[in-house]
């Protein structure tokens, strides 16, 4: 979809958009267009009362304008970044429902709003762009309805040179989350490890240092954790390496860690039919990590990250892991396999171990669609959060609050981890129970974090894909925590 950003017309034509404050307050563009009344009247006749978020479209006004609609931008200090780009959702939206090609939207400045109207553009241009995402590759009989119309949107504002910068500085996103979207929507049938991995070679156009490491590679290095999981695949199990060490010299680098099961059945300890087609998005983890590389690499970050993802495929054939079977991680602790569904924790326990021994990093963040039980905690407004260190998970939480990907932090403790004490080995990848199922597995998780290393854990079972969507998201994957990652290293460790 082509942006444009330009100043104030003399007079608006076709289909416009305009704000409108809570109380029912018209902005500038609004005002002008109600000369005669009628958008003053369409409001009364509403619901529509300039709340945050909501919007009213009204029909046949006079003049050229044929189609108009109110954007709600609530109360002062409430239009922020998030707030924005949701307009720029609604809008995008609502076009492509109505069958538009093209629309405008005049951004007046908005009283106790933080943002600039440049900034506000900007915003409102990205959460279009987001909006409009569709994986509709293999569908060869599409109905006209179900495409997307929208060709162009086009921006009125005073000073249109700033907002132009401004989405300069947020078009790698859209990139960089479309990327991420792509790689969880695709069928496991087309990407299984070795093809993610190809496809993350393509970020060695934008100067990712690339390295994928084989199962030979993973157990001369001792990761029989990991390749426990994969041995039942006729798929070969990957290890996927990126690194951007675009910050000073001096600094340690932030490792991310993701979990990259394609396709999950459970192993020999099955899952149901219903709903393992699912299955094939247990790799989100995987995904945000390498979405979250891939932007960081598109604008250049100041910064020092390496990625790390673990890439498998859990089959049950008769080469299969079996319940009861303990194996030996590259960290040199055991573990006792009480089941095959329990596999994320497995993979990720020796691509945590890997990343700190290869890259020392001075933080660690791992994010995995890990556990059932987080779906049930949390629903899907929230991903879980574990950690060892509260200032980390504080600025976490704080950049997942600034761009709509939230978190909510859970406990670890003693009593939680003696749970997963086995009596063969050093531990089980399950307790004998469903009690803090989630905690449980973070506790495993814990166990291979090396003294010193700040780490945390983020369970996004429950955000990882949506069956609604939202007002940047369409239904299907979301790229949750491509976004929150940059943030969080943008507000952090670049200097």
């Amino acid at each position: 979809m082509k942006v444009e950003f330009s100043a104030f017309p003399k007079a608006f034509s076709g289909n416009v958009a305009a704000f409108v404050a809570a109380d029912k307050q018209l902005l500038a563009t609004a005002q002008s267009i109600n000369k005669d009344g009628t958008v003053a009247r369409a409001i009364d006749a509403s619901r529509f009362t300039g709340a945050k978020g909501q919007s009213l479209t009204v029909l046949g006004q006079a003049g050229t304008i044929a189609r108009l609609t109110l954007l709600g931008v609530g109360k002062n200090r409430e239009l922020d970044a998030r707030a924005a780009e949701a307009l720029g959702g609604i809008l995008a939206a609502e076009a492509n429902a109505a069958g538009q090609k093209a629309v405008s939207v005049a951004v007046d400045p908005v009283k106790g709003s933080k943002l600039t109207p440049g900034q506000i553009a900007a915003r409102i241009a990205l959460g279009a762009q987001l909006r409009t995402y569709r994986f509709d590759k293999y569908k060869t009989k599409d109905k006209p309805e179900q495409k997307n119309s929208l060709e162009q949107i086009t921006i009125f504002l005073a000073g249109p040179a700033e907002a132009r910068r401004a989405y300069g500085q947020l078009e790698p996103t859209i990139d960089a989350v479309f990327f991420a979207r792509d790689l969880v929507s695709e069928p496991a049938n087309v990407l299984y490890p070795a093809e993610f991995a190809r496809r993350a070679r393509e970020l060695t156009k934008l100067g990712v240092k690339v390295e994928i490491l084989g199962e030979a590679e993973m157990k001369k290095l001792g990761m029989n954790v990991l390749l426990g999981v994969g041995q039942g695949s006729e798929r070969e199990s990957q290890l996927l390496v990126m690194r951007w060490m675009n910050g000073p010299k001096s600094q340690k680098p932030v490792a991310l860690i993701g979990k990259g099961v394609c396709f999950d059945t459970g192993g020999i300890s099955l899952k149901p039919a219903g709903g393992m087609e699912d299955m094939k998005w247990d790799m989100g983890g995987a995904g945000a990590v390498t979405g979250a590389m891939r932007l960081l690499a598109g604008r250049k970050a100041r910064a020092n990250v390496v990625g790390v993802c673990a890439l498998v495929e859990n089959m049950p054939d008769g080469n299969a892991q079996r319940p009861g079977d303990v194996v030996k991680s590259m960290s040199g602790q055991t573990v006792e396999v009480i089941n095959t569904d329990a596999e994320g924790r497995l993979i990720l326990c020796d691509a945590m171990w890997y990343a700190q021994e290869k890259f020392k990093p001075q933080a660690m963040v791992e994010l995995s669609t890990l556990t059932g039980a987080i779906i049930v905690a949390l629903g899907h407004e929230r991903a879980g959060l574990f950690s060892n260190n509260t200032p980390l998970s504080n600025r976490l939480r704080a950049a997942g609050a600034g761009i709509g990907e939230k978190l909510w932090r859970l406990p670890l403790g003693p009593k939680y981890d003696k749970m997963i004490d086995s009596e063969i080995a050093d531990m089980r990848n399950v307790t004998n129970s469903r009690d803090a199922s989630s905690i449980t597995a973070a506790q495993f998780l814990q166990r291979f974090v090396q003294e010193g290393v700040a780490w945390a854990h983020l369970d996004i079972a429950g955000m990882a894909w949506s069956n609604k969507g939202d007002s940047t998201t369409p239904k299907g994957a979301t790229a949750y925590g491509v976004r929150l990652l940059d943030t969080w290293i943008a507000e952090n460790y670049e200097k």
